[in-house]
């Protein structure tokens, strides 16, 4: 494969060196995403062989949410500091030692252990990804490209989840189906590991500046105290304890930024340089992820809650109906790519629009008594329009980026990604679970779930107007 793809870009031109790197280092975003959403479909059976609760259940998936949001800016200014290439390879070995537990989990209690550090291991290893472009890249043009792939790797990682969390879970071997998909990272993690340390090229280390370890823990603590309440809270019907977290959280927000602005005047180096913050189209870009990742993730999620509870399939029949959604979002990613180096955002808000008239439709024609055609068809144009969409947020938000912002500017993206998800889930995922148990409707649900994921589209619909267009800055 990779020397298929060192013979294209020959082809065009280009050198192979640094789109061999820039593809090895796509196995970042690859795994750990796919790691988000191939224990979706996985829950039922996870919870079947370990005789847990929901609310353990539950844990398993917030665990590596909360340690794979929290440390994505920690893990760009490790980058900074000690080197792109050492981050990344210790990033990748335990991503792929804390997957391995996973997969050989005694009980529910190690699993979401081993989840957590599976989730930070990840932050730090995919960090790695995004700010690594800017390096290997400097011409705009060539970037935009770049940036892109690492948005379609995003979009399919998604959907392949969802597949390959249904494809292992109906196995019936030896071990329990669902523990591959744990396990299935190892001989990719390996691969990737090797051809890094062979072929990547180290940045320039920084070990003149002090790691800001002070940063580092309140931000931490901000931001779990955020999502843990966000994720776990809804399970217990939002105890005290969870408003609780959720003031310390905006307290801890506040001392951050206070010690941050401090460091600053002190000319010393902050976790965090608040004046990446002055930038419009950073702010405005950070919003659209925050919108359109709590759409997607929910819908993800509820979608095979539909198919499973309401359609009565089983989860390798619900994994299937993901295959031609994932071809066609892969399809669409490539020509969005081209499409956006040409046309600018133009593209984007024209997948947007259509995206906005498949929900649409799918409150029409989805309901207990759906024709499987019928699904499959609106399931696979919504990923075409995905992938119109998707590949070119980061490109959006990062087009105005300085070179010595663009670690801190990746990691934060990467954070806002991340706990967008969390809040789609917790919100829209929440409004999904609520009307099903009141009203015993998985369909009802599904169409409410679908209202509110129209609303984050028309939003992001709007902030696509207002952000300054791609084609400008190339």
């Amino acid at each position: 494969m990779f020397k298929i793809i060192i013979y294209l870009q020959i082809e065009a031109g280009l050198s192979p060196n640094k789109w061999l790197q820039h593809f090895i280092l796509l196995t970042a975003p690859l795994l750990t995403v796919i790691d988000i959403f191939i224990v979706n479909i996985a829950m039922p059976s996870i919870k079947q062989s370990f005789n847990a609760s929901d609310g353990a259940i539950e844990l398993v998936v917030a665990a590596y949410l909360l340690g794979f949001a929290s440390f994505q800016v920690t893990g760009s200014r490790a980058g900074d500091i000690f080197g792109r290439k050492k981050i990344f390879l210790w990033g990748m070995f335990f991503f792929v030692l804390t997957s391995c537990i996973c997969g050989l989990a005694p009980n529910v209690i190690v699993l979401i252990a081993a989840r957590f550090f599976q989730g930070v291991s990840g932050a730090f290893m995919q960090s790695q990804a995004l700010a690594y472009v800017q390096v290997l890249f400097p011409e705009r043009k060539e970037r935009t490209k770049a940036i892109g792939y690492i948005g379609i790797t995003l979009g399919i990682a998604s959907v392949m989840g969802q597949f390959l969390g249904g494809l292992f879970s109906g196995l019936h071997t030896f071990i329990d189906g669902w523990r591959f998909i744990f396990l299935v990272n190892l001989p990719i993690g390996i691969v990737a590991f090797l051809l890094a340390k062979k072929h990547l090229e180290n940045t320039k280390l920084n070990f003149q500046e002090r790691f800001d370890y002070s940063g580092v823990t309140l931000f931490t603590l901000a931001l779990g105290f955020f999502i843990y309440p966000l994720t776990e809270g809804r399970e217990q019907d939002y105890p005290l304890w969870s408003f609780a977290m959720l003031l310390a959280s905006l307290i801890l927000f506040y001392v951050f930024i206070v010690n941050q602005k401090n460091k600053l005047k002190k000319q010393q180096k902050p976790l965090m340089d608040i004046r990446l913050f002055k930038i419009r189209d950073y702010n405005i870009g950070l919003i659209l992820v925050a919108f359109y990742f709590a759409m997607h993730t929910s819908y993800l999620l509820v979608s095979t809650f539909y198919l499973q509870s309401g359609l009565n399939l089983t989860s390798m029949q619900a994994g299937m109906y993901f295959v031609v959604n994932g071809v066609l979002f892969m399809l669409s990613s490539f020509l969005s790519v081209r499409l956006v180096n040409k046309f600018g955002k133009k593209p984007v808000q024209i997948g947007v629009a259509l995206m906005i008239i498949v929900y649409i439709l799918q409150i029409i024609f989805l309901n207990n008594q759906t024709n499987e055609i019928t699904f499959l068809f609106l399931l696979s144009f919504q990923g075409f329009c995905g992938g119109l969409v998707l590949p070119s947020l980061i490109n959006l938000t990062l087009k105005n980026i300085p070179h010595h912002f663009v670690g801190i500017a990746s990691g934060m993206y990467n954070t806002i990604q991340q706990t967008a998800s969390s809040m789609g889930v917790c919100f829209i995922g929440g409004l999904f679970f609520t009307i099903a148990k009141a009203k015993n409707d998985f369909v009802t649900a599904f169409h409410y779930s679908l209202y509110a994921g129209i609303g984050c589209l028309l939003i992001s619909f709007v902030l696509l107007i207002v952000i300054e267009d791609l084609k400008k800055k190339i």
